[in-house]
């Protein structure tokens, strides 16, 4: 069983930033940034932490959870707020972490990355930036639709994304996804957690999901080039969801990134194949 230890930091401004971290204390601080909708409850490889001294922290981001929601949260200042807390659970403000960021997390991953908090970062089955046109012109035009909406006009973005509910996220993901995929999502104890994460992700009416969606939508506007860390980019085979090309392009686009497609995965990666990620974070 692995131990947990519940974190409530309090930023300048007065905001709850909550978390938990996972595993031993004294492990390997690896910060996990979860995909849309979910909550500090959201981990993966927690029966490997102890083994590979790690300990794992997770945070919801502003709006969810039990963090107090941002009406004007942007991508830099959610980045900022991983910042802050990492620095307050490890008790050092210098110190880079290694970063592990999922599906639609992997642009607050990367933000974090870009300012300067990561020591490397592991972008595992990460939601491609619809806005950038490389990518924007390889899908059809619904999957585009909302991206389009979201930086048009973003009232009616808004007003879809807010329409969505924990069960409606559940069954998008579950339908979307491929066979394989589908089977492993039903599956105990993934599903169990995951509809704990969704619920808890769903706190405040949704506000968290909408903001983070709206940033993921629109141009990131995020200068990959400053990336110092190492990065790796990690796709399954089969992954139906996340990237068009498996993050080929997105891969390009960071100095240095490699990118490692595994045969035998689709977009249930990270689950998967949790040791051999873990172990190539701590290695």
């Amino acid at each position: 069983m692995q131990s947990e230890q519940q974190h409530r930091v309090i930023t300048a401004d007065g905001r709850v930033l909550s978390g938990t971290s996972y595993g031993p204390a004294e492990g390997r601080p690896v910060l996990f940034i979860a995909g849309a909708a979910t909550s500090k409850l959201m981990t993966f490889g927690s029966d490997l932490l102890s083994t590979l001294n790690v300990q794992m922290l997770t945070m919801d981001r502003p709006g969810i959870g039990e963090s107090t929601p941002d009406p004007d949260r942007t991508l830099a200042s959610t980045a900022t707020d991983y910042q802050v807390f990492v620095s307050a659970v490890l008790g050092d403000h210098s110190r880079r972490v290694a970063v592990v960021a999922n599906s639609q997390g992997a642009v607050f991953g990367l933000a974090f990355a870009r300012a300067g908090g990561a020591e490397s970062l592991t972008l595992v089955s990460p939601a491609d930036e619809i806005a950038h046109p490389l990518i924007r012109a390889m899908l059809p035009p619904d999957a585009t639709m909302l991206s389009d909406l979201a930086q048009t006009k973003p009232e009616e973005a808004t007003a879809i994304l807010a329409g969505f509910s924990a069960r409606a996220m559940e069954e998008m993901v579950l339908s979307g996804s491929g066979a394989e995929d589908a089977a492993f999502y039903r599956r105990e104890p993934f599903l169990s957690l995951y509809r704990r994460s969704l619920e808890e992700g769903f706190n405040n009416g949704g506000a968290g999901y909408v903001r983070d969606t709206l940033i993921a939508m629109r141009p990131w506007d995020l200068d990959l080039d400053a990336i110092a860390c190492p990065v790796q980019v990690l796709f399954g085979a089969g992954d139906l969801t996340h990237s068009p090309d498996h993050g080929e392009t997105l891969a390009g686009r960071i100095p240095g990134a490699t990118r490692i497609v595994f045969p035998d995965a689709g977009g249930a990666l990270l689950w998967t194949h949790a040791r051999k990620i873990l172990e190539s974070v701590t290695s």
